[in-house]
């Protein structure tokens, strides 16, 4: 693999400095958290250049890349101090051009290390190279990595659909989408702060009667580094789900969100279980196109089922999530500030400090649901398997789930508050839960 790199130019229409914005703070207090292990938040996307653009030059490609710099403001803007959104009107960003290279392994180098806020710009790109004297600079895949603070999981998406219309037509059409220094405006505003009062009004209410937190004894010995991911790939998950969900009229995220908040309460006893899911917050035309990272934790609360039969109390459960969804997703539409006086008024009320620590985030952007047999879904459960891909010693989280595609789900867990046996063995707990109740 041979190395080497380039430099491009980009000007934008404007530069200026603004509040960060809502989800903006949000990830910076978890960064804060998660410090100096903060590479946790990092993710990227390996681009294909599509078989109608080929054969395409590095130098075409950058003028790509120094466009979408360009075009959305998220990615040429640092943290300032107090912090701030410090959007640059110009600069530089440099790309690597790595020849015959591997695009998976150059994603994991580039996501492994934490971005520099204040000095770096909060996009790495990496181009690959075909090799051969006729064809040296024929770019066939693009590997992109996002600061969080930039974008979140669809603000990428975005970003990647752009990318991938420039190589096509040469061109992005239309306007840009909103830009995060305008929304932090906005979000200021009479309009933006009503919005945030509905928003606190529900994380007052649940904080005031949700337990403290959910993990809060410890249930083993714990690992060094105390930190780790468990990843059960099960497409008898998948298909459990889908069925579950075309049975009762609802989403296979709800359906997976309860299944994890049940399983939740069966682990440690408490009957009612708080759950922070990640909510979108793109649910406006002005926003669901932003490149910048609009994503927050919601509050998830639901009353557990019995200890004995859990899989005959499921259906109840899912109908008493779907009033408990829409409210996570009214509340995560939320003033970072005025949840930290949330929490901070309620561990002085309560006598205890309040934080369910417990996170759910479905990562994926679409789901097609279809049927499956019976027999499909048994076979299916010969093809689970579980690995444990990540250690570390910060996380601003005691349990997270995350649905990373159709088959995967992994728990990160502090192993000081639910060993790796019990992350292990809930995993597989929730796989028997949704197929049982599938086949019921």
């Amino acid at each position: 693999m041979a190395l080497g790199g380039t430099v491009i130019s980009f000007a934008g229409t404007r530069s200026g400095t603004a509040p960060l914005t809502w989800g903006q703070l949000a990830i910076w207090q978890a960064i804060l958290r998660t410090a100096p292990d903060d590479h946790y938040f990092n993710f990227g996307r390996v681009v294909e250049v599509p078989r109608g653009a080929r054969p395409v030059s590095v130098a075409h490609v950058s003028r790509g890349i120094g466009l979408l710099v360009e075009r959305h403001e998220a990615l040429r803007t640092l943290v300032g101090p107090e912090p701030c959104q410090d959007l640059r009107g110009r600069g530089e960003l440099p790309i690597r051009v790595a020849a015959d290279a591997d695009p998976a392994s150059l994603l994991a180098e580039l996501s492994a290390t934490a971005f520099d806020y204040a000095e770096e710009w909060p996009l790495r790109v990496a181009l690959v190279t075909t090799g051969g004297p006729l064809r040296e600079e024929a770019v066939t895949h693009v590997v992109l990595v996002f600061c969080h603070m930039a974008a979140d999981g669809l603000g990428a998406e975005q970003v990647v659909r752009d990318l991938r219309l420039f190589l096509l037509r040469g061109a992005i059409p239309g306007d840009p989408p909103r830009q995060p220094l305008d929304l932090a405006r906005w979000q200021e505003s009479p309009d933006g702060r009503r919005q945030a009062a509905g928003a606190s009004a529900l994380w007052e209410r649940e904080y005031g009667r949700i337990p403290p937190t959910m993990f809060d004894r410890p249930s083993g010995a714990a690992e060094q580094p105390p930190i780790r991911r468990a990843v059960l790939t099960s497409p008898a998950v998948h298909m459990a789900a889908q069925r579950l969900a075309l049975r009762y009229g609802t989403s296979t995220s709800t359906v997976l969100l309860t299944a994890v908040t049940a399983l939740v309460g069966e682990v440690t006893g408490h009957e009612s279980v708080a759950v922070l899911p990640i909510v979108s917050n793109r649910f406006g035309r002005d926003t669901r196109t932003a490149v910048t990272t609009l994503s927050q934790e919601g509050l998830f609360v639901l009353g557990s089922a019995p200890r004995a039969g859990l899989g005959s109390a499921f259906p109840d459960l899912l109908a008493a999530a779907r009033p408990a969804v829409l409210r996570a997703y009214r509340s995560g539409y939320h003033d970072p500030d005025d949840r930290e006086r949330i929490v901070a008024e309620a561990g002085r009320e309560r006598g205890v400090p309040v934080h369910p620590y417990c996170c759910f985030n479905d990562m994926r952007f679409a789901e097609r649901v279809a049927e499956h047999d019976d027999e499909l879904i048994r076979r299916a459960r010969a093809e689970t398997s579980l690995s444990w891909p990540l250690s570390q010693n910060e996380l601003n989280c005691r349990f997270c789930v995350h649905v990373s595609d159709a088959t995967q789900i992994s728990v990160t867990a502090d192993t000081r508050w639910l060993s790796a046996a019990d992350v292990e063995r809930y995993l597989l707990d929730l796989e028997r839960l949704l197929v049982e109740e599938a086949l019921r």
